[in-house]
């Protein structure tokens, strides 16, 4: 029994080693095949994906070496405007210029020569004839060039230019054709009276103010002439006939253009007429030989300044020139009513342009840029001088010009452009300049035959003829001008 026992067991222990030889020899051959899993880990651990460079931390990598900008491509634009002075003087216009290219070395601004015979327009029509226009310049007369088909539309520039959106809307209505923005304005003068503060002061009298009414008018104008001790009240007539129908009838704007028609035979526009002529005794226009003497001054554009007269009709160009040499206390007065007149300088950019946007850029900088201001305020300072008034008005731009010219009347006119009367017209409305000055209604005065419009306003208080008599014939002709003119616009 125990021999059966030991048996058993050998038997049992025998199975044991076999199996144990038997698993160690499947071992041994899989081993040289493949490395053990937890060998290999090593290789994918040098860059597991949780410890990769986070997406900013590559970044500098690639803005270390970015794509080089390709340069703007060379331009030269042609450029034609009557400001620009000569070489020599190196006027502001051709200090800003110069520092437009400065800026933009890739633009070359050429100055295209317009002294030619025959006028601006007609000099124009010839570059146009050739097929040479200017890329950029200054208008004379904007509804032939719209008729023409010269000018680039510039609406789609202009219409998110934040710069465009501080233009008074009066200037932006004034080049907009059929909605269409057609030019840029370049400057706006505020025109209207300039006052001597101490002319009155001496004479013990109120001077007028930016606001003054008619009466008001009258009384500064009357009360100070003083012709035997060389002073006057009012330096010219004929710019009353301009404004004055305005103060009778608001819908009336600059010599009696409404927006559509003149009104030449409306009661508003025969006052004016008569105002201007009541007016003479009190102007340079009135003065005889014997009274001139009396005066240092040799016409009524010096008197100002010569301090001989009370009011002086004047467009805000000349405001540098009151800066710089004016030796009295003087303020802008505007008009009657609180109002002024406003004189529009316009740049339109060619629709024959071989590079429209750098045209545009151009354009901008030498009429409503913000910066363009800023750099003008600087060179105007250099000079000694003052810039003109902002086209883009902003408080920024307010601010700026009152270093220059911090005077009462002229701000007020600032803060009320909307409602100015353009006096500018002849570059805004087809047909204007022969409905005011050129056009021939068939009248005959006197010896005079076939006078023209403006032979007719200029002589209307000098008793060769009673203006009423004509009143009708003459807004009739001119209306059919400009009717005729607006419908040739529209074809």
């Amino acid at each position: 029994m125990k021999t059966y026992t030991k048996l058993i067991r050998l038997l049992v222990i025998a199975m044991f080693v076999a199996m144990f030889i038997g698993c160690s020899s499947g071992t041994a051959e899989s081993t040289p095949t493949a490395a053990p899993a937890e060998e290999a880990a090593p290789a994918e651990e040098a860059a597991p994906a949780e410890e990769a460079a986070p997406a900013e931390e590559a970044a500098p990598a690639e803005e270390a070496a970015p794509a080089e900008e390709a340069a703007p491509e060379p331009v030269t634009l042609r450029y034609a405007n009557w400001n620009l002075g000569t070489e020599e003087e190196n006027n502001i216009q051709r200090q800003l210029v110069k520092a437009y290219t400065d800026a933009n070395p890739h633009v070359t601004v050429e100055f295209v020569d317009m002294s030619a015979e025959g006028g601006w327009d007609a000099v124009l029509t010839s570059y146009a004839a050739k097929g040479e226009l200017p890329d950029v310049f200054m208008a004379n007369n904007v509804p032939l060039y719209v008729q023409n088909g010269w000018l680039a539309d510039l609406t789609s520039f202009v219409q998110n230019d934040p710069d465009w959106a501080n233009v008074p809307q009066v200037l932006k209505d004034s080049f907009t054709y059929n909605g269409q923005v057609l030019g840029l304005p370049a400057a706006q003068f505020i025109m209207g009276y300039f006052v001597n503060k101490d002319l009155y002061e001496a004479a013990n009298l109120d001077a007028p103010g930016y606001g003054f009414s008619v009466d008001e008018f009258n009384d500064a104008v009357t009360s100070l002439n003083n012709i035997s001790q060389g002073v006057l009240g009012l330096d010219e007539m004929e710019f009353v006939m301009g404004w004055y129908a305005n103060t009778q009838d608001p819908d009336l704007k600059w010599f009696s253009y409404d927006g559509e028609q003149m009104n030449y035979n409306s009661a508003a526009f025969k006052e004016a007429v008569a105002k201007a002529g009541e007016m003479q005794p009190y102007t340079w226009q009135g003065l005889s030989d014997e009274q001139k003497a009396n005066f240092k001054s040799a016409g009524p554009w010096e008197l100002f300044l010569n301090q001989e007269v009370g009011m002086r009709w004047e467009g805000g160009w000349n405001i540098p020139n009151f800066v710089q040499n004016a030796t009295f206390d003087w303020d802008f007065v505007g008009v009657p009513g609180g109002n002024q007149a406003l004189v529009a300088d316009v740049i339109v950019v060619s629709k024959t342009a071989a590079n429209l946007e750098e045209a545009y850029n151009f354009a901008k900088w030498m009429t409503f840029s913000g910066e363009a201001y800023a750099k003008e305020a600087e060179l105007a300072r250099a000079m000694g001088s003052a810039p003109k008034m902002p086209v883009a008005v902003d408080a920024a731009s307010v601010e700026l010009y009152k270093e220059f010219a911090d005077k009462p009347g002229i701000l007020a006119a600032l803060d009320n452009l909307d409602n100015s009367m353009i006096e500018s017209l002849a570059k805004i409305v087809p047909g204007y300049i022969n409905a005011r000055w050129e056009g021939k209604p068939g009248i005959d005065i006197g010896e005079d035959k076939d006078v023209n419009m403006w032979f007719m306003f200029n002589f209307a208080n000098d008793g060769r003829y009673k203006y009423e008599d004509y009143a009708a014939q003459l807004e009739t002709f001119a209306n059919q001008i400009l009717a005729d003119a607006a419908a040739e616009m529209n074809k």
